[in-house]
């Protein structure tokens, strides 16, 4: 472990010290984790991982919050939320992060008043302020805190602080929720979320490591890194036999490769026409 990065776990570890207790937001991502396992080393039991399943979150992510849980020896804790009931949320304007973690907090707070929890804590790094995300203005209406944007550490810190703490999805890459591959106007279903899913798993089944699943009613759009593209194309016949039998009636792969929040380019061309 590096020095400068010694000193940003120590800061990290000195705001979970000044907290006291805390019910950490887990979904299985490397921010979330090195949040988790820092409360964890510093705060003990009184620190609660939580990991919070609907149909958004896909079922190999729940699984790797257990087996992190099992592998750090975290108190995790498992809820159900119901964002598919909060109307802004299935519509899917671009605020519809905005709802799905005002759902999410709501339980979370309600949860560490049940407990007697200080604080709610979540994964952000400072990265994530400059970026569209409503759900950060959710995170400001309820009692949640983000000890990362808090000490100052980019999303190449948490990995580098991740990998010196063994953490072994350091790596990872980003996995947004499943309804992240819906564009913004095309209502989100549990059929759509489920289908999502499938494709996805089937992608990664093949070999590929980074990869969504873009839902366009009919069509699905696949994009994956850019070292997966000639792998994708080579296989294009199997892929797109196995897409449709999930239920796309067409399949594409995107040549421009995977762009994490690709879907919020709909956004600037609304700004753009505007503008004209």
């Amino acid at each position: 472990m590096t020095s400068t990065t010694k000193t940003q776990l120590a800061a990290l570890e000195d705001i979970f010290s000044e907290m006291g207790s805390v019910a950490v937001a887990f979904s299985g991502g490397v921010d979330s984790t090195l949040v988790a396992v820092a409360a964890h080393r510093v705060l003990g039991e009184k620190a609660l991982v939580v990991t919070a399943v609907s149909p958004a979150l896909a079922k190999r992510e729940l699984e790797e919050t257990i087996r992190l849980a099992e592998t750090f020896g975290f108190a995790h804790r498992i809820i159900h939320t119901n964002e598919m009931d909060r109307e802004g949320y299935v519509a899917n304007s671009p605020q519809r992060c905005y709802f799905c973690k005002t759902e999410l907090y709501t339980e979370l707070t309600a949860l560490a008043d049940k407990e007697t929890i200080e604080w709610v804590v979540n994964g952000a790094n400072t990265d994530d302020i400059g970026d569209y995300r409503p759900g950060m203005i959710a995170a400001s209406e309820h009692r949640v805190r983000s000890p990362m944007v808090e000490a100052g550490l980019t999303k190449a810190d948490v990995r580098a602080i991740a990998r010196s703490l063994d953490i072994p999805i350091w790596d990872k890459p980003a996995q947004p929720c499943l309804s992240s591959r819906v564009p913004y106007g095309i209502p989100v279903t549990v059929e759509n979320l489920s289908r999502i899913e499938q494709a996805e798993d089937y992608l990664r089944g093949l070999g590929l490591k980074e990869v969504r699943a873009r839902h366009h009613d009919r069509l699905c759009r696949i994009e994956v890194g850019e070292d997966g593209i000639d792998f994708a194309f080579g296989h294009r016949k199997e892929i797109v036999a196995a897409i449709k039998k999930i239920g796309y009636l067409w399949v594409s792969l995107d040549m421009s490769g995977l762009r994490s929040g690709s879907l919020n380019d709909q956004l600037n061309l609304t700004e753009t026409v505007l503008k004209a």
